[in-house]
């Protein structure tokens, strides 16, 4: 029998964003602004020696080397720009939220390194903002391992350095001021650029990692996401892909704080939009869409009087689909129908036009499964002027992780196989 050779992708660390040492993180940031140990540690108001100790032990955690040392200064490896471009990123996080933390006295008492001194690692981002999220402090310390008193003192820490509230205390929990949510979404988005950091250092070692997370908006969820996700773990095994499954509105805020790193689905006017950027990959339109042998599946012709009188099953008010459907009947001088069932979900859509003589309108691509395997069809009624665009969209000025520009590149390549309807 001949042999099978294993091909043995090569080890590659993978750091762990939450034992990120913010401050090791500013000092290496130093040295290399500086290109000298010396002139950071007056900078910072530290000793050479205490300099040297936290980009070592930075270096150590991400095992990889950031600097060649040489006699003329301490230049940055290929590894050490990337991180730079991160740690770069991350004191900007904390510069915005110094400027938007206004203390209750009216003085601004609070700079970007006493907030990075506070918050010290990734893990104090992570437990701030899984605090103001969950609003329960015994929650957040037991899913952290931490003990309680230690995430209170955190909070009086930084409540007393920014000389604001952060959260207020009652029976039912803790709940984020303004400021807090201010600052939760700061700690969010400097996290993100901490979990980049895996995917960053990896690709420059010929491998892509790290984790990608998708808001999948309805009409990515049935064909183009599944096969772009298959198509790159078969390529790129070490990746990990989450998808979030929220309306748009949940989506975009997720994307704002780099909780999410792209959103695939319909698009949304520039106005909706203007801090994001929304690439188009493709045109989709609504089609009616009942099961194989609904008694209008063989109509030659179909009448708004036959529509009429059917039984309907549609997306919520309010729903993009629904309001292409509505604006179709305006413009045509028909009221629209009224369904009897409203429904995001799709299996029981599935399941109601399988069972029933109920008629929906929806992407033919979401039913696309069902449409090839000949148990629903596509109704001979074209519904004119229901286009909109489908794409990728971002934040604007995000610096995406390798893994996430290759889960992109692959969406694109699998648009292109798409099935016309």
């Amino acid at each position: 029998m001949p042999s099978t050779k294993v091909i043995e992708m090569p080890q590659v660390a993978r750091p762990d964003p939450l034992a990120i040492n913010l401050r090791h993180l500013h000092a290496f940031a130093s040295v290399a602004a500086t290109g000298s140990v010396t002139q950071a540690a007056e900078n910072l108001f530290r000793v050479v020696s205490a300099v040297t100790r936290a980009v070592g032990e930075l270096e150590a955690s991400l095992g990889v080397s950031l600097f060649e040392r040489r006699a003329r200064g301490m230049l940055l490896t290929v590894y050490g720009k990337a991180v730079l471009a991160r740690a770069v990123r991350v004191e900007q996080e904390f510069a915005a939220a110094s400027q938007e933390l206004l203390p209750s006295n009216g003085t601004r008492r609070l700079d970007a390194r006493s907030l990075l001194t506070a918050m010290f690692s990734g893990r104090r981002l992570a437990l701030f903002a899984g605090l103001a999220e969950m609003h329960n402090m015994p929650a957040v310390a037991r899913a952290f391992g931490v003990t309680q008193p230690a995430l209170s003192a955190l909070v009086r820490d930084l409540e007393e350095r920014s000389g604001c509230p952060l959260f207020t205390r009652s029976a039912r929990g803790v709940r984020p001021t303004r400021s807090g949510e201010l600052l939760a979404f700061r700690c969010k988005r400097a996290l993100a650029e901490l979990r980049s950091l895996d995917s960053d250092l990896a690709v420059i070692q010929g491998v892509v990692q790290g984790s990608v997370m998708v808001g999948a908006l309805p009409l990515s969820r049935t064909l183009v996401l599944p096969a772009a996700i298959s198509a790159l773990l078969a390529e790129h095994p070490r990746v990990h892909v989450g998808t979030v499954e929220s309306p748009y509105e949940v989506l975009a805020a997720a994307l704002r704080s780099g909780e999410v790193d792209f959103i695939l689905g319909a698009l949304r006017p520039e106005a909706e939009a203007r801090d994001l950027v929304q690439e188009p990959l493709f045109d989709d339109r609504i089609s009616l869409i009942v099961r194989a042998d609904h008694p209008l599946a063989a109509a030659p012709r179909i009448s708004f009087a036959q529509l009429r009188r059917a039984g309907w099953v549609l997306s919520r008010r309010g729903s993009p689909s629904r309001e292409l459907l509505e604006r179709f009947f305006l413009h045509a001088g028909q009221s629209a129908p009224e369904p009897a069932v409203e429904t995001g979900d799709l299996a029981l859509l599935r399941g109601l036009l399988l069972q029933s003589d109920m008629v929906t309108a929806i992407s033919a691509h979401q039913l696309h499964y069902e449409i090839e395997a000949g148990t629903l069809v596509v109704l001979n009624f074209p519904l004119a002027s229901t286009q909109r665009q489908i794409g990728i969209t971002q934040r604007r000025g995000a610096l995406s992780a390798p893994c996430a520009l290759v889960l992109m590149e692959e969406i694109r390549h699998c648009v292109k196989r798409l099935p016309s309807y």
